[in-house]
């Protein structure tokens, strides 16, 4: 395999991670997976959370590609990387920007403002039902979320948090 198929397969894999992060955020974590995820919308002063047990599982699956890829089908190695890659920048982004688990930063401004402030609109909801951007990097303009978060509580869809602005 040469390098240019090797980057191409790690950057479509980096990049399909972000449409794979917002399917499972929105139909696992917030379907059958709430039990684990449902800590990460409440307020609380643990460390940890049960949601971080989605992390151990995806990044099992991870390894698995990983071994599979060595040792039967090279391209999977590279598929592992970019989810890899992607599990790394989700971590810099989510729980670092976002949520301040790593580091104290509160952007004024850019893209780095807009995806702090459209994760905070998705944590305006109370409960599973409803809510907006459920993807991890991709954040889309605030203002239409806030549209959509009035939306979705005039039509009984969510349940919003008055602090949230919407």
């Amino acid at each position: 395999m040469t390098w240019l198929e090797a980057g191409a397969i790690t950057l479509g894999a980096l990049v399909g991670m972000e449409f794979f992060a917002w399917f499972a955020h929105k139909y696992i974590m917030h379907g059958f997976g709430w039990a684990w995820h449902r800590d990460h919308h409440e307020p609380h002063a643990n460390r940890l959370e049960k949601n971080d047990l989605f992390g151990v599982v995806f990044g099992a699956i991870d390894v698995a590609l990983y071994l599979v890829g060595a040792l039967y089908y090279e391209p999977l190695w590279w598929v592992a990387l970019g989810i890899n890659l992607y599990g790394l920048l989700y971590a810099l982004v989510h729980d670092g920007l976002v949520h301040q688990r790593f580091f104290r930063w509160v952007p004024k401004r850019g893209y780095a403002k807009r995806i702090v402030q459209a994760h905070k609109l998705h944590h305006a909801t109370i409960g599973k039902e409803g809510g907006v951007s459920f993807g991890f990097v991709i954040a889309r303009d605030p203002a239409r979320l806030k549209a959509e978060l009035r939306r979705q509580a005039q039509e009984g869809a969510a349940k919003v948090r008055e602090s949230a602005g919407a």
